[in-house]
């Protein structure tokens, strides 16, 4: 398995720094967009490619950075992770680098992918509305179509900085590094970028949680809508549930770091038992769902079950039918009462009162919560 650290203890904070900037080995140069093209033409420079479905830029953002290039205005820069093979990852850039690819032409396709339906056109902008309807190379008929020779060059010119993680690094600096750069920002929710996160650790554990996710019963009983679909609610969750299962959680932790560090464990880790986890996770949410369907983490009013999906709910109720699932499966009552009846005692509950409150910290949640989830559901 992955180490996964967390320095502290009796350890001073300056020598934490120190260790930490040790693990961190860092270089970083301006290149040219041609010196950049002409690494990518010769696989020095790789993109993972199912990054690509994940997100993409629109076409207005794709003609501002063109647009940057041609007038000379600074970009941010790419950073990228030195291979054992002397290659450099992606690890940050990766729209700005795809646009210029795309526009030129050289964009690599996924396997199984079609062919464009044709070059990539710019929009108008206010610097340079002609602009509009330019292509990168237009043929000889409609040449005043193409962006022309001296834009061309203009291009390849600028210059681009690239910061470089060197293969003396932590491996797990390049995982850090992704998340800090991408987490944040409006484009991608902080599960987007664990998604991506995954895909550069282990393709297959990603596609585990993302099957995960789609599960009938799961998505029933989780309630998920369209908005919290398209943001990788689901594939959260289903994270949420395995590194409860079997992360353990570090009190004072940020939650989000907690499984920031549970994804990278998880996808590292080479004896993750994939089938046994997948038959716990179906038989955790088909119970509940077919015990509650989409109230299985709400409110219990002392009437009804009622309002909207509960975090600290999913926290102890998932977790708690899963450490339970063999005992609750074989109750000599029926095993839907039993878990519709603790659903509704979990709200007499002054542990869970007290801890799953909107004025109540993530981190004092979990700390609280999860330790108490296992006993809650024991069958006596």
């Amino acid at each position: 398995m992955v180490r996964q650290q967390v320095l502290g203890g009796n350890v001073p904070l300056d020598q934490q720094i120190e260790k930490a900037r040790k693990e961190i080995s860092p270089d970083g140069y301006d290149m040219s967009v041609g010196e950049i093209l002409n690494l990518y033409h010769d696989n020095e420079l790789i993109i993972h490619p199912d990054y690509q479905r994940l997100f993409r830029w629109k076409d207005s953002q794709k003609t501002r950075f063109i647009e940057s290039l041609l007038l000379g205005i600074p970009v941010p820069p790419i950073f990228v992770f030195t291979t054992s093979r002397g290659a450099w990852e992606l690890i940050d850039g990766l729209q700005r680098l795809s646009t210029i690819f795309e526009f030129v032409g050289v964009l690599k396709k996924r396997a199984g992918e079609p062919d464009p339906p044709g070059p990539v056109e710019l929009l108008g902008t206010n610097f340079l509305p002609d602009l509009a309807g330019k292509i990168w190379q237009a043929p000889e008929e409609d040449s005043d179509r193409g962006i022309g020779g001296a834009a061309q060059i203009s291009i390849k010119r600028a210059r681009i900085r690239v910061e470089i993680l060197k293969k003396e690094s932590d491996p797990i600096a390049k995982y850090e590094l992704f998340q800090r750069l991408n987490t944040g920002g409006t484009e991608l929710s902080e599960q987007e970028v664990r998604n991506c996160t995954a895909l550069m650790i282990n393709p297959e554990f990603y596609n585990w949680l993302k099957d995960r996710s789609s599960f009938e019963p799961f998505v029933a009983a989780t309630a998920q809508t369209e908005e919290a679909l398209k943001k990788q609610t689901g594939v959260e969750l289903a994270l949420r549930f395995v590194a409860f299962r079997l992360c353990p959680y570090k009190q004072g932790l940020d939650v989000h770091e907690y499984l920031d560090k549970s994804l990278i464990t998880l996808a590292s880790d080479q004896t993750f038992a994939a089938e046994a986890e997948k038959l716990v996770f179906e038989r955790t949410f088909g119970l509940l769902n077919a015990a509650l369907g989409a109230n299985a983490f709400k409110r219990w009013d002392g009437d009804r079950f009622a309002g909207k999906f509960l975090m600290s709910v999913f926290e102890v109720v998932a977790l708690g039918v899963s450490k339970n699932i063999d005992q609750i499966e074989t109750l000599d009552d029926n095993p839907v009462d039993f878990i519709v009846r603790r659903a509704k005692d979990l709200w007499q509950n002054e542990v869970f009162l007290q801890n799953s409150g909107a004025g109540v910290r993530g981190t004092t949640r979990l700390a609280k919560l999860l330790p108490m989830a296992q006993e809650f559901f024991h069958v006596a």
